[in-house]
C-alpha cells in the first residue's frame, strides 16, 4: 500500500501504473473524489495520445439555472448550500455542453434524474443494468480499478463509508480471478466513518491519498419540498406497513412523505386514525390487501440499497428498531444499506452516532442487500419478514407494468438502479409488497395526462410481476389477480378525467367486459376532492411543505414554490400570470423582492420580472403567502 500527501501525485501514479489508455471505475453518488477524478479527466482531455473510460452512475452536480429569474434563486443559495469551492465534476460540465472529447467515454448505468435528456454522448453510452449485476460487468469491461472517497478514524482505520455497495464485490471478483485491479483511495476528513463490512484495513487499497486539499463541503441535496398531492400518496402507503416488518424506500418527495406518515402513525396516533377514517371515506383503499394503523411496538427492520434521512428519522422516532442478526458479522443490525445520500445534517447525526446505533448499522454490499441469493439465504428470508418495499414510477400500464426510468423515445431519465431487484425479491418473499407510487397525472405544455396509460413504451417492471400501486386516489392490490380485475383496480385510482377513455381502450380489446362500469364512488377522483381532503386534513397541522426542515430562508421557500409554478407554463399562461403581477402591490412582496433583487426595477427587463414573478406569488398566496 502507497501514501501519497497530493492529488497531483496520485494522478502521476496513476499515469505511471495505468500507461496510456485509462480505464477506471468510480462509486455513484458521494463516494466519488470529484479532485483526482477531475485531475486524471483533464489530462487526458489535454493530451489526444491518451484514452479514458469511466464507468460510474449517479454523477452528482449542483444543479444550472436556465434563466436569468432562476439565477437570482440560486446563485446566493447554492454559494451558501455547497460553498464557493466546491469542484464540480468536470466530465459532467463537459457532458452538459456536448464537449467530451474523443478519447474520453463516459458510462453510466444510473443518471441523476432527468439531467442527460437529449444529450448524445451521455445517452448512447448509457448501459442499463440492475445494480446487482453491476460488478459482474466490471469485470467484463477489464478496468484498471477504482478511484473512491473513503473516510479515515482518528485512530487510523479506514472505511468505505458511503460506497461499499459495488467496491467490495469487484474487488472480490478481479481477484477470483487473478485480474489486477487498484482500489485508489482519497480520504475526506468530513465524511462520515462507518462500521460493518464498510470497514476494510489499510491493506485494502493499493493507494491512499491524504491531501489538506480535500476539504469541500460534502454534496447534500436540498432536503425536499413535498406537495399537497404527494403528501397524500405518503398516507395511503403509511397504511401498508406492518409492525415487526421489513422495510425499503426509495428517494425523494413521495418517499419522504411516506416517512412523514408513518411518523404521524406512531407519534400521534388517534390524530392518524381520524385522517384514515375520513380516507376511507373518500378514496379506494383497495381490496385483497393487509392495511395497519397502530404503533410500531416491535418496531421495524431497514434493508435499503440506498441510506437517507427517512431512516434518520425513523431511528430518532423509535420506529426503526427491530434488530436481526447478521450471520456473517455476527452482530445485530436495525438497518443494513449500501450506499447513502442525503441532507447535511443526515451526514451530521451519521458522524455523531450513539453507540447503540452506530453498533446496529451497516453498510454493505449491494449484493447482500437488494436480492437473496446468498449463503445465508434462508435466514435472510426469515428476516425480511412482512417486507415492504417502496419505489416510484413514471407511468403504468393498465396490465400492470410500470415505466419507471426511460421516455418512448429511448432517452433514459435515470436507470433500472434497484427496482427491479426489490420488485422481483418481493414476490421470493411470504407476505410481501412492492409498492409503486405515482402522481396519477402529470401536466406537459399545459395539458393534462394521465400516467395509467394503455400501453407505456418502455416498461422497467413486467406485468407479470404486478404488486401494488398508489396513486392520490388510492391503493389497488394487483398480485394474482386477472388482467380484468387489474384494469378495473387501476381504473378505480386514475383521474377520473381519463377514465372513460381508458376504459373503453380496454374493452375494445377484449380486456374487460363491455357491460361493467365504474362503480360510482371512484368517478369523482379529482384534484378537487383531493384539495378537499387536504384542507380538512390542516385543522390537525399536518402535511407541511418542509416537515423536516429546510434549507432555504423563509423568503426563500416561498420563491421556490414561485418559480416551480413559472416552470411549463405555456405562453399564453404566463402572459395571464404576468397580467396578475402588474395589479399585484409590491410591498406585499417586499421580502421576496428584496432577496431576488428586483424590489426596486432598474430596466425594462428587471420590471417584466418583478411582475411576472409577482403574479405567480399572488397565485400561490392562498398557500404560502396568506394576505
Amino acid at each position: 500500500m502507497t501514501t501519497l500527501k497530493s492529488i497531483q501525485e496520485a494522478e502521476k501514479y496513476i499515469l505511471e501504473k495505468c500507461g496510456k489508455e485509462l480505464r477506471f471505475a468510480i462509486p455513484l453518488g458521494l463516494g466519488k473524489p470529484n479532485q483526482l477524478i477531475n485531475a486524471v479527466y483533464e489530462l487526458v482531455k489535454a493530451d489526444p495520445s491518451l484514452s479514458l473510460t469511466l464507468f460510474t452512475a449517479l454523477s452528482l452536480d449542483i444543479p444550472q439555472p436556465k434563466t436569468d429569474l432562476e439565477s437570482r434563486f440560486t446563485k446566493p443559495f447554492f454559494s451558501r448550500h455547497f460553498g464557493d469551492d466546491y469542484p464540480r465534476l468536470s466530465y459532467v460540465m463537459d457532458l452538459k455542453k456536448n464537449q467530451v472529447p474523443d478519447n474520453i467515454s463516459i458510462h453510466e448505468f444510473y443518471f441523476q434524474a432527468g439531467t442527460t435528456l437529449g444529450n448524445v454522448h451521455a445517452q448512447s453510452n448509457y448501459i442499463s443494468l440492475n445494480y446487482t449485476h453491476v460488478a459482474q460487468s466490471i469485470l467484463n469491461m477489464k478496468l484498471d480499478g477504482v478511484l473512491q472517497l473513503v473516510s479515515k478514524s482518528t485512530d487510523g482505520r479506514y472505511s468505505l463509508s458511503c460506497n461499499p455497495d459495488l467496491t467490495l464485490d469487484v474487488v472480490e471478483l478481479y481477484k477470483s480471478q487473478g485480474k489486477p485491479f487498484r482500489v485508489i483511495a482519497v480520504v475526506h476528513p468530513d465524511l462520515p466513518f462507518l462500521g460493518g463490512d464498510a470497514e476494510v484495513p489499510a491493506e485494502f487499497f493499493d493507494v491512499i491519498v491524504e491531501s489538506p486539499e480535500v476539504n469541500h463541503q460534502l454534496f447534500a441535496p436540498p432536503k425536499n419540498s413535498i406537495d399537497a398531492t404527494e403528501h397524500l400518496i405518503g398516507l395511503h402507503a403509511s397504511r401498508l406497513v406492518k409492525d415487526n416488518g421489513t422495510l425499503q424506500i426509495g428517494i425523494g418527495s413521495l418517499s419522504d412523505a411516506l416517512t412523514v406518515s408513518t411518523l404521524l402513525r406512531h407519534q400521534r396516533n388517534s390524530d392518524y386514525k381520524s385522517l384514515i377514517a375520513k380516507l376511507d371515506a373518500r378514496f379506494t383503499k383497495g381490496t385483497g390487501g393487509e392495511l395497519h394503523d397502530s404503533t410500531f411496538e416491535s418496531g421495524l427492520y431497514g434493508t435499503s440499497e440506498m441510506i437517507m434521512d427517512g431512516f434518520m428519522h425513523l431511528r430518532k422516532a423509535g420506529i426503526l428498531k427491530r434488530e436481526i442478526l447478521d450471520h456473517d458479522e455476527n452482530k445485530r443490525r436495525f438497518l443494513h444499506g449500501a450506499f447513502f445520500l442525503g441532507s447535511k445534517s443526515f451526514y451530521q447525526w451519521l458522524r455523531e452516532l450513539p453507540k447503540e446505533d452506530y453498533q446496529g448499522l451497516s453498510m454493505t454490499r449491494v449484493s447482500k442487500v437488494n436480492d437473496l441469493y446468498d449463503p445465508h439465504e434462508l435466514a435472510l428470508r426469515k428476516q425480511r419478514k412482512n417486507a415492504r418495499f417502496f419505489n416510484s414510477c413514471m407511468q403504468m400500464s393498465l396490465l400492470g407494468g410500470a415505466a419507471s426510468e426511460t421516455l418512448k423515445n429511448g432517452n433514459v431519465v435515470s436507470g433500472v438502479g434497484g427496482q427491479y431487484n426489490f420488485v422481483a425479491m418481493s414476490h421470493e418473499l411470504p407476505d410481501s409488497y412492492s409498492v409503486l407510487m405515482m402522481k396519477s397525472t402529470r401536466e406537459k405544455l399545459g395539458k393534462r395526462e394521465s400516467n395509467i396509460i394503455w400501453d407505456p413504451s418502455h416498461l422497467t417492471i413486467p406485468r407479470h410481476l404486478r404488486d401494488v400501486v398508489i396513486t392520490e386516489y388510492g391503493i389497488a392490490f394487483l398480485k394474482g389477480q386477472s388482467d380484468s380485475e387489474c384494469i378495473k383496480r387501476l381504473l378505480m385510482i386514475t383521474d377520473s378525467q381519463f377514465q372513460d377513455e381508458l376504459l373503453k381502450t380496454a374493452q375494445d380489446n377484449g380486456k374487460v367486459d363491455s357491460r361493467w362500469s365504474l362503480p360510482v364512488a371512484a368517478r369523482n377522483n379529482t384534484p378537487e376532492k383531493v384539495q378537499k381532503f387536504l384542507a380538512d386534513a390542516k385543522a390537525l397541522d399536518v402535511f407541511k411543505p418542509f416537515p423536516f426542515g429546510s434549507d432555504f430562508f423563509g423568503e426563500e421557500e416561498v420563491l421556490q414554490a414561485a418559480l416551480l409554478n413559472l416552470k411549463g407554463k405555456t405562453k399564453g399562461q404566463l402572459i395571464k400570470t404576468l397580467g396578475a403581477g402588474v395589479f399585484t402591490a409590491k410591498s406585499s412582496y417586499r421580502a421576496e423582492l428584496e432577496r431576488m433583487k428586483l424590489f426596486a426595477p432598474q430596466s425594462p427587463k428587471e420590471f417584466l420580472f418583478q411582475r411576472v414573478l409577482l403574479g405567480s406569488l399572488k397565485e400561490l398566496a392562498p398557500l404560502n403567502h396568506p394576505q
